[in-house]
């Protein structure tokens, strides 16, 4: 799996300002989902991860990955879109922290070691 990943297409330098946060980060052959700055403004955008085949993916600019940026009327639905499938994705960071939370044993262990920590600094003063 050797694409561009989303993080790393940040073209045109001219308008792109940032990655402010990748949404849904899609994967191979996918479509991935960010907040960016464009133009010095916020807007939603899309592009197409690649594969070994088409590692910059598409949109694609002079020979650099870039983004599509979503016209403001289209943004909303995009990007709520992209969040719940960011929510359902079982690698997502959500998904991570859910499976935390329900490990008892882990969240057991967590609790006692914090309280470690807060009778620790009791102790100290």
């Amino acid at each position: 799996m050797a694409y561009v990943r989303p993080e790393e297409a940040l073209s045109p330098k001219n308008r792109m300002g940032g990655i402010l946060e990748v949404i849904y980060p899609g994967g191979e052959n996918e479509m991935s989902v960010a907040l960016i700055k464009w133009d010095g403004d916020e807007r939603i955008a899309c592009r197409w991860n690649g594969d070994d085949k088409h590692p910059k993916g598409n949109p694609v600019s002079r020979g650099q990955a870039t983004w599509f940026v979503v016209e403001q009327y289209a943004a909303p639905a995009v990007e709520q879109a992209a969040r719940a499938a960011s929510e359902r994705d079982p690698n997502s960071l959500i998904a991570q922290y859910r499976e935390m939370a329900d490990d008892k044993a882990r969240e057991r262990e967590a609790e006692e070691w914090s309280e470690g920590l807060i009778s620790d600094a009791s102790a100290e003063g």
